[in-house]
Parts: structure tokens; C-alpha cells; sequence
């Protein structure tokens, strides 16, 4: 596998792009290097004409850095990890919350599967609320928007080309719910990018095992070619054994936000029985993956029957399917959301 992770493109290299707000801050760019334009002069010689490089988007994170040590067995640079402490508005657990989290650790028939290098997570300290959309609303300015605010810009700045895209534009944008930071803070390895209607078209993929195929080294090989073709996020849809360790090892060596459908991993606690799954078993779950091992963000999964649970899902049918529908299933008023 550690053959397999290297990322290169012909004719480019990486390069990171500093901040100003956060000198700290190293954007990773992909430098490409155009070749000459060619013209014919009144002699009919050739004449070449140099091109300057071009700055694109780059979703690879650390596995395109020729300079940078890569080790799948301890994951990625935690490259957030100092920007989130620094805040001073988080705290680290003990130890696994969940109950199913510390049954999978305490099962020692799984040593050979599990990440080793599983830091403790972390949590908001009472009173205090650790995302990105809050510190907006604050009028904050945090490392991750300059981050993203360069991203999306790229390098229009060396070339004269004056943006909107400041900031202070993200942070005023997140504060309005136009866009999102996925920016868990159990997943510092991620790299910061946005999602808005004012920025860049982001493109999702799908990865995952099955009761019949795949394996934890074949998954992470997955998320990293994901990268290379610029997948700006990752969703696991995993339905086979061993979820919970094989997204372990996809979170800590992946560089964008991961996602997941908390459906099939709450199947796989009450072994494929759907009438022993209860409230409190998702519920429990979702403390286990959601938040606290990292993941950004989720997709429902339900059966036909249960459209009750979502009043909207019939306005994405046709107009004859709605009626139908809404004959069929009559709304409750005010319903009270539990997920």
C-alpha cells in the first residue's frame, strides 16, 4: 500500500501559498507549468513565447508533497490541531464516551484491524461552542476562513486580479447560512474548504466496503485516489464488517471532510436486526462517529413507509406522486424532530 499513496501530475509541483491575517497558515496549491506558445515570425521561424505557471485547486493534501513523510500506521499531519487548542475552547475526554466505542476497543479479537495512533477526542468545554459558524456570528476571524478565503482564490492576488473573496466575506458568509466550514474538530488532518453558493462547485465521492468485497487497505487506497482526482469531500458508505475501524483508518490518513450514513453502521451494532434498533443505539452512535471520531456530516437513510419524519420529501416528486402522497400520509402539526 505505501506504493500505492505518492500522488504526482506531470508538469506541476506543489507549492503553498502563505496567509496574512495567520502567517502561519500554508495553503496547498498545484503549480502547473505551461508549455511555450509558438509563433511564426515574417521569416517563418519559430518563435517561443514563455508562459507563466498556473495555480489550481488542489485536494491531494500531504500525499502530493514530495517533501513530506507519510506513514498510513499514524495517519496524517494533524495540521488544525494547534488552531483548534489555541482557541481555548475545547477540552480532551478520558477515553471513549460511547458504550459501542469502548466495546469495539475492549474486543481483542479486533487488535488486528485497529489504528493504532487513536488520540483522545475532544469535546467543547462547558459553555463554549467550538464551529466555525459560531465564531462568525462572533465576527471572528479564524485561521480556517483565511484559509479557504486563499483557496478559492488561488493566486489572483500575485497576478493583480483584485477578489470579493476575503476573509472577511467567509466569515460574513458562514455567519448568514449561505455557507458551511465542515471543520470537526476531531478531524484536524482535514484541510479547511467551503461550501456556498458564492464559491467554488465542490464535488462529493462515494467510497465503501460490502458484505462481499473490499478490504481496510483497498478503502484507504479509495480515499487517496479520491483525492488525486479532486474529490473535495468523502462518503463512506461502508455496509460490510468492521465499519467502525475501517472509517477509523479513512479519517485519520484522509485530507477532506469525511461523511457517512449512520443507518448502516446501527445496523451492524444489533447484527442486521432491524427491530432490536432502538433510539438510544442511534443516538449512542452518533455520539461515537459523528462528533466524536470526526466525521463532518451525514446522509438519512429511511424506509418509504416513514416519509412522515420528512414533511419535504414529497416536493421532490412530481406534482401527481405529491398528491398521491400527501392522501396517503397525512402530517402531524408541529412535529418535533429527533435527528
Amino acid at each position: 500500500m505505501e506504493d500505492k499513496i505518492r500522488i504526482s501530475y506531470p508538469d506541476s509541483e506543489k507549492v503553498y501559498l502563505k496567509g496574512k491575517h495567520f502567517p502561519n497558515i500554508r495553503v496547498g496549491m498545484r503549480k502547473v507549468n505551461l508549455t511555450p506558445t509558438v509563433t511564426i515570425n515574417d521569416k517563418g521561424e519559430k518563435v517561443f513565447h514563455q508562459n507563466d505557471p498556473v495555480y489550481v485547486y488542489d485536494t491531494s493534501g500531504p500525499y502530493s508533497d514530495p517533501n513530506m513523510q507519510i506513514d498510513l500506521k499514524k495517519g496524517l499531519p494533524r495540521m488544525r490541531e494547534q488552531w483548534i487548542i489555541d482557541r481555548g475552547d475545547v477540552e480532551q475526554l478520558e477515553g471513549m464516551t460511547s458504550e459501542y466505542g469502548r466495546m469495539r476497543q475492549n474486543d481483542k479479537s479486533l487488535d488486528h484491524l485497529r489504528f493504532e495512533h487513536i488520540t483522545r477526542p475532544y469535546r467543547a468545554k462547558a459553555g463554549h461552542c467550538p464551529t466555525q459558524m459560531y465564531y462568525a456570528k462572533q465576527g471572528i476571524v479564524t485561521p480556517e476562513m483565511e484559509y479557504v478565503a486563499i483557496r478559492e482564490n488561488m493566486n489572483c492576488a500575485e497576478l493583480g486580479i483584485e477578489t470579493h473573496i476575503t476573509p472577511e466575506f467567509v466569515r460574513d458568509e458562514v455567519a448568514a447560512g449561505r455557507a458551511v466550514i465542515p471543520a470537526n474538530i476531531n478531524h484536524p488532518e482535514a484541510e479547511p474548504m467551503i461550501i456556498g453558493k458564492n464559491f467554488l462547485v465542490k464535488i462529493n465521492t462515494n467510497i465503501g466496503n460490502s458484505a462481499t468485497s473490499s478490504s481496510i487497505e483497498e478503502e484507504v487506497e479509495k480515499c487517496v485516489w479520491s483525492c488525486k482526482w479532486g474529490g473535495d469531500t468523502l462518503m463512506d458508505l461502508s455496509t460490510g464488517e468492521n465499519i467502525h475501524e475501517t472509517r477509523e483508518w479513512i479519517v485519520r490518513n484522509c485530507p477532506v471532510p469525511v461523511g457517512t450514513v449512520p443507518m448502516y453502521q446501527a445496523m451492524e451494532k444489533v447484527n442486521g436486526k432491524a427491530e432490536d434498533l432502538t433510539w438510544e443505539l442511534f443516538r449512542d452512535f452518533n455520539r461515537t462517529v459523528r462528533t466524536r471520531r470526526g466525521l463532518f456530516y451525514h446522509s438519512l437513510r429511511y424506509p418509504s413507509e416513514k416519509c412522515t419524519f420528512c414533511p419535504r420529501t414529497p416536493l421532490r416528486h412530481g406534482e401527481p406522486w405529491r398528491k398521491h402522497h400527501l392522501t396517503m400520509v397525512q402530517l402531524p402539526p408541529k412535529r418535533k424532530f429527533l435527528i
